[in-house]
Order: structure tokens, then C-alpha cells, then sequence
């Protein structure tokens, strides 16, 4: 959720080690020093002419080109494949929240709400998202001209629980882990089914919490939390959850 080819980069370096060898040697043969009166004055010029030698610096520029080509390929290469992992990764977060709003809609029509959870026969039915929204248009698009209890569906966000007039399911982000039992202390005996993904939330208080086993959504329900709301659950919701009392879920 990727394999990078290196044999171009090998024969690369072959070509251009040969590459310097022959510019050396064409420059040796072409080069023509004048004889040296002091043999002393001969062996420094010898001593001296690896590290100094103009020809031997001309012909290095190609391998400093090469490696440094190489090098850029090669950290272009990493950051193609970083890139395409951040890519994938998005994707399956996508999915994932994609099969989560199914969820959510799901929930509306397997769960009854109390009579007075809405204003009146034409207020509509309201999915809340807390938080940061992991979401993105998933659940307005899956829950678009859809019906809950006969009434349309309608979703807000809420930046503070505070923000929450009328509610009837209610996700709260994990960006709220650190507030979650004052989120849950203000929502005490409303109607508001609570869901999240954060860890340990049914021990919290939360009612139904979404877990990620191999790969799969797998749901957990805490029935107290549940049942001192008002709510009431379908036994075809039961039967594809785990119910839990709230000590047991850690």
C-alpha cells in the first residue's frame, strides 16, 4: 500500500568511469612538458602532478556530473514512491470513511429515537460530525435525498459540542480524544446516539464505536449508554455488533 529498478544506474557508472579514462589518456598523449634542467626540479614536478594536474581536474567534471545526476534520479525516484504511498494511503482513509457514512445512515434507520428528539413532524433528521472531519463529502453524498423515520436527512459539523442544538446521531472525530468526557457530561440523557472510532470510547460512554479488525469494520455497542439516552436498537443492528458492558471495553 513499489520497486525501483537500480540496473540503469550501474551501467550509468560504467559508462562513465570508462568516459574519464579516455578523456585521461587523450589528455596524457597530447600533453608536452619542457625538460627540466635539475633533476630535482623533474622528480618534485612528478610528485606534484597527481593532485595538481589540470588535465587529471578536466577530466573528473564528467563522474561529478554523473554522480550528481545520479544522485537526483535517485531522490526523485524516493520521492515518486513516497508520493505514491502518501496517495494510497489517502485512498484506503478514503474508503474506509466512505463505508463509515453507510454506517452512519444505517444506524438512522435501525434505531428508534424517543418522540421528543424532534420539534415537530417536519423537522428533519440530523447527523452531526464533531470535529475535524474525516469524512469529506462521503456522508453528504451517501445519505443526499435519503429519508430517516420519514424525515429528510440533513448534516452539520460542529466545531464544540456547544455548537449542537437538535442531534440525533452524533460522530465525534478523534481530534476530540482529549474532550471526550466533557463532550459526553453535556450530552447526558439527550437522544443522541455517539459514535466514534477513538480508542476505549465505549468504556467511555460512547454507544457504538467503530473498530478496524483485518481490514474490516467491526462495531461495538454500549447498551447502558444506549438504553439511559432513550435508545433503542434493531435486532438486525444487535446482531452484527458486539455488545459490551462498558467495564469490558478498553
Amino acid at each position: 500500500m513499489e520497486h525501483i529498478q537500480q540496473s540503469g544506474f550501474s551501467a550509468r557508472s560504467e559508462i562513465a568511469a570508462r568516459g574519464c579514462d579516455a578523456i585521461v589518456a587523450a589528455d596524457a598523449n597530447d600533453l608536452s612538458y619542457p625538460e627540466p634542467a635539475d633533476e630535482r626540479i623533474v622528480a618534485a614536478s612528478h610528485e606534484t602532478l597527481e593532485p595538481t594536474s589540470p588535465f587529471r581536474y578536466a577530466a573528473s567534471q564528467p563522474c561529478v556530473a554523473w554522480s550528481r545526476l545520479r544522485l537526483v534520479r535517485l531522490l526523485c525516484a524516493l520521492l515518486l514512491l513516497a508520493l505514491a504511498g502518501l496517495t494510497s494511503a489517502r485512498a484506503q482513509a478514503s474508503r474506509e470513511y466512505q463505508l463509515k457514512a453507510v454506517f452512519l445512515y444505517n444506524f438512522a434507520q435501525f434505531t428508534d429515537w424517543p418522540t421528543n428528539a424532534f420539534a415537530s413532524t417536519n423537522s428533519p433528521f440530523v447527523i452531526g460530525i464533531l470535529g475535524a472531519d474525516p469524512f469529506g463529502p462521503a456522508l453528504d453524498n451517501t445519505v443526499r435525498s435519503e429519508r430517516a423515520h420519514g424525515r429528510p436527512i440533513v448534516v452539520e459539523r460542529y466545531r464544540t459540542v456547544k455548537e449542537i442544538k437538535t442531534c440525533h446521531i452524533l460522530f465525534i472525530s478523534e481530534s476530540e480524544t482529549r474532550y471526550l468526557d466533557g463532550i459526553l457530561d453535556a450530552l447526558d440523557h439527550r437522544p443522541v446516539l455517539t459514535v466514534s472510532d477513538i480508542d476505549g470510547a465505549v468504556f467511555r460512554g460512547v454507544m457504538i464505536r467503530f473498530r478496524m479488525e483485518n481490514n474490516k469494520i467491526r462495531l461495538r455497542i454500549n447498551m447502558a449508554a444506549a438504553k439511559a439516552a432513550g435508545l433503542t436498537f434493531s435486532s438486525k443492528l444487535l446482531r452484527v455488533a458486539d455488545v459490551v458492558p462498558r467495564e469490558d471495553e478498553r
